[in-house]
């Protein structure tokens, strides 16, 4: 079943009667197809318009679909012979942070990224996409390991932020995240980071500190979420849109602003009405990305991730 937005009602009201006058013709009674077409092409007119001027809030809801296309479709779709490599070699495997060896159209690279799964069973499993410190430090391996072999890096981001329970700050939760940053930044290898949903606080930034970061053209990347963000300036969650509006969390905004390098187009109404195509659409930009890189020393690829972002926030 499709599962439609608050703000696509009007949306949701026309796709229903298109597939009850569908069932209709069906029956082979009265020829309605007219109707239908006259129908579909208004419910596609209302969609492009609807999402032609989506506001920051009405994206982040779009980023958070549960229909929208997940790490294991993107490994799915754009990697061969994935190989699956789990645990931190010390305390144990977070499932909410996947990563292994895997083919992209031809090359050899170390993809890793949040799965947030897509059922209750699996949400559950994943974590919702909150990696807990054994994540992040799986992640450091794999990433040190990619160096090691000379294997590019892409990252998919897709988190609300890190697990905020009393068990990841035990186990170190900040020195896990600030150093699988470090070694994001360490690295001699080119790196391709894509914000496919949510980009959420140091939880994102700890597997988005690459050479080139790309995002969904509905995806959102924010140092806390909006209702996170109103919580603390209002008081209360429902200035989240507000929030989301102030604090710059769309992919344009972001892009205006040099904290990433490129929006991805998504199919109209979003990556969840089209997982293959939106798939196939970061899967050429990333292409592109590797293959600028490649050329690059180990040091050129450092000094050029350290001067990406210490720029950022420089006024003249």
């Amino acid at each position: 079943m499709r599962i439609f937005l608050d703000f696509e009602k009007p949306i949701a009201e026309l796709q229903a009667r298109i597939d009850e006058l569908r069932e209709t013709g069906a029956e082979g009674t009265v020829d309605i197809s007219a109707e239908i077409a006259k129908l579909q092409a208004k419910s596609d007119k209302l969609l492009k318009d609807t999402f032609g001027k989506l506001s920051p809030w009405q994206k982040t809801q779009v980023a958070r679909h549960p229909e929208r296309p997940h790490f294991k479709h993107f490994v799915a779709g754009l990697f061969d012979e994935f190989v699956p490599l789990a645990g931190d070699r010390a305390f144990g495997d977070d499932q909410a942070i996947l990563g292994g060896f895997a083919t992209f159209r031809g090359q050899r690279v170390m993809v890793l990224g949040h799965e947030k799964g897509d059922d209750t069973a699996s949400r559950l499993r994943h974590n919702f996409g909150m990696g807990k410190p054994e994540g992040y430090r799986k992640a450091i391996r794999l990433l040190e390991m990619a160096d090691r072999f000379g294997l590019p890096v892409v990252t998919l981001v897709d988190t609300s932020g890190a697990f905020p329970g009393i068990q990841a700050e035990e186990r170190g939760q900040a020195e896990a995240i600030a150093r699988s940053t470090e070694a994001c930044l360490a690295l001699g290898v080119p790196m391709v980071a894509a914000v496919v949903g949510e980009g959420g606080s140091g939880g994102a930034i700890a597997l988005a500190s690459g050479n080139r970061v790309l995002m969904f053209e509905h995806a959102v990347y924010s140092v806390i979420s909006p209702e996170g963000c109103a919580s603390i300036l209002w008081r209360t969650a429902d200035k989240a849109p507000d929030a989301a509006e102030a604090m710059k969390v769309t992919a344009q905004d972001l892009k205006a602003l040099g904290v990433i390098d490129a929006i991805v187009p998504e199919p109209l109404g979003g990556a969840h009405r089209d997982r293959d195509g939106a798939i196939r659409a970061l899967g050429d930009c990333v292409e592109r990305m590797l293959r600028d890189l490649a050329p690059l020393t180990p040091d050129a690829l450092r000094q050029d991730r350290r001067a990406k972002f210490l720029k950022m926030g420089r006024v003249g």
